[in-house]
């Protein structure tokens, strides 16, 4: 959805030209950051739109692999397609930077790393004309300062060790390298499947009952997909795709037990951050993603076999069975729903839109000659002439 927002965005500053002239800008779309990664997800792109049909298709590569991830630095990264993106920001210095982000299953929501005030009322009225789910309590910004519902502050990047980088965004990124230009980066997430339990902000009667539900469930579905794996690997080519692959299921392999841990209420760990107060949307987004953790993993090991054309270890009926079971508790545990991809490039593109808007009335102190840049897929620059 990302590239075709940055072509709903190119057709709307061209049939509005005033907008550009006011803010004296010019826009750069970058259609896709990660070709391999969209490559590898031919296969539901075309639908039908199932859950099922998304998750024995979906890939996402390794954190280690994801193009937008700087672990090791700017100075060290090695992906072609993240040096290109650094080489751009760093010539550009753009004002904006939009990263264009799909949601498999939840709400939309939005990540800043500087305040864009007003942002918020604009995103939730875009929200509602459309009828798309704001997330109240994403997993992903749960430790993160709120700027205002479904939106949060990008914090800046610190060291810690793979688990916690993959879990809590805490190495060093593409969002932030620009940072030193004035840039504001905005990540816009916008949902495939809504869940109207994301913007839910009421207090829940027992969390910790909900809580030990979720974390139970993901260590269940994590050491039964750890086992599948184990009779599954040594039967796998030792090819490239093979560990293509791989890579992804090892990370999520790798920081599930912990997760459980993090979310179940009578387990404390001398290192574990203490969960911030939880909302009933909290709850359902943590649900939401223990679950999603278990669906793509086992979703990439259906494909490992099903590519393979054999099935030696004989797994494949049991991962049949395990996605439909799990795809039918989003749909029917959930509620989750199946948006439009019109609907969904609309709400994304007006988010941006809006972003642009406020960002291009306060440039940054840092940007040069007031500059600007936003992204699709993981980054579309604009810079003012």
């Amino acid at each position: 959805m990302g590239g075709a927002t940055a072509l709903r965005l190119a057709e709307r500053v061209l049939a509005d030209p005033r907008r550009d002239e006011d803010a004296d800008a010019t826009w750069n779309l970058l259609l896709c950051l990660d070709p391999d990664g969209l490559r590898r997800n031919e296969g539901w792109l075309q639908g039908p739109y199932t859950l099922g049909r998304y998750f024995r298709n979906f890939f996402r590569p390794g954190f280690l692999e994801q193009p937008e991830w700087l672990p090791d630095g700017a100075d060290r990264a090695t992906l072609p397609e993240t040096r290109a993106l650094l080489d751009l920001q760093d010539e550009l210095r753009p004002f904006l930077q939009c990263s264009l982000h799909g949601v498999d299953v939840g709400g939309g929501f939005a990540e800043l790393t500087h305040d864009l005030p007003g942002f918020p009322r604009r995103l939730a009225h875009t929200a509602a004309r459309l009828g798309i789910p704001r997330e109240l309590g994403p997993y992903d910004t749960l430790y993160w300062p709120r700027l205002g519902p479904a939106v949060y502050l990008i914090p800046p990047p610190r060291r810690g060790d793979l688990a916690a980088a993959i879990t809590e965004a805490a190495v060093e990124s593409t969002w932030f390298h620009p940072y030193r230009y004035g840039t504001v980066t905005a990540v816009v997430e916008a949902p495939m499947w809504g869940v109207a339990a994301v913007e839910d902000d009421t207090i829940p009667a027992d969390a910790a009952a909900v809580l030990r539900t979720v974390s139970r469930a993901l260590r269940h579905d994590s050491r039964l997909l750890a086992r599948l794996l184990t009779r599954l690997r040594h039967h796998l080519p030792a090819t490239q795709e093979t560990a293509r692959l791989l890579a992804p299921v090892d990370d999520y392999v790798l920081v599930c037990p912990g997760l459980a841990d993090t979310w179940d209420p009578d387990i404390v760990t001398a290192d574990a951050h203490p969960l911030p107060p939880l909302s009933t949307a909290h709850l359902a987004t943590l649900r939401i993603a223990g679950r999603r953790l278990a669906l793509r993993t086992a979703g990439l090991l259906h494909r490992l076999v099903a590519g393979s054309g054999r099935d030696p270890a004989g797994v494949l009926p049991e991962l049949d069975r395990l996605i439909d079971l799990w795809c039918a508790d989003y749909r029917d545990g959930c509620g989750a729903r199946w948006i439009p991809v019109a609907r969904q490039v609309e709400y994304q593109s007006r988010v941006v839109l809006a972003a642009f808007d406020l960002a291009s009335r306060h440039p940054r102190a840092g940007s040069r000659s007031g500059e600007q840049g936003w992204g699709s897929e993981a980054a579309v620059p604009m810079h003012r002439e």
